[in-house]
Formats: C-alpha cells, structure tokens, sequence
C-alpha cells in the first residue's frame, strides 16, 4: 500500500513539474511573441520615416516649398481677380443700359391666367 502512495505521490508531482514546464512554455511563447510585435512595429515606422522622407524630397524637388507653391497661387489668383474688374468696367455700362432698356419697356398686357 505504502508503495502505491508513493507512486501517486511520484505521478502527482511528475504532474505538477510538467505544468510547470508547460507554463514557462507558454510565458516564453508570449514573450517572444511580444518582442516580434515590437521588432514589427519598429520596422514598420522605419519603413514610414523613410517613405516621408523620399515624398518630402519629392515634393521639395517637383512643386518647391510650400510657401513658394503658396506665392504662385497669390499671384495668380491676383491676375485673374484684376483681369475680372477689369472686364467688369469694360462691360459695366453696356449691362446696366440694357437692364434700363428692359426696365423702362413696359408692355402693359393682360395675364395668361386672368378671366374676364
């Protein structure tokens, strides 16, 4: 009998050292899964910084900076805003006797829908 509880107590603790290796498995497992994610996540924002970079040197060598992209807009949008007025002046009179013509023609009729 005495050896029977010695076996027990063998397998029990055979059993107890064996989820013991099973969960430092595991804590390994996580940890090294842990450690890949971060490499991942640092290689992947490496790879962004230097995307940024190849487009911001892109950009600066095909468009320039920014402030000389914006002083061109200005300028342009300048001369389209002084050609505007201008043709604005050039036509002012023409309209405005026109809509005088049209307002100082009155044709007094009767309405389509009015009954007698």
């Amino acid at each position: 009998m005495a050896s029977q509880t010695q076996g027990i107590q063998q397998l029990l603790a055979a059993e107890k050292r064996a989820a013991e290796k099973v969960s430092e498995a595991r804590k390994r497992k996580a940890k090294r899964l842990k450690q890949a994610k971060e490499e991942a996540q640092d290689e992947v924002e490496k790879y962004r910084q230097e995307r940024e970079r190849q487009f911001k040197e892109f950009e600066a060598k095909h468009m320039g900076t920014r402030e000389g992209v914006a002083a061109k807009i200005d300028a342009e949008t300048k001369v389209k805003i002084d050609e505007m007025n201008r043709m604005v002046q050039s036509q002012k009179d023409a309209v405005i006797k026109d809509i005088l013509n049209l307002i100082y023609d009155i044709k007094p009729e009767l309405h389509i829908n009015y009954r007698t």
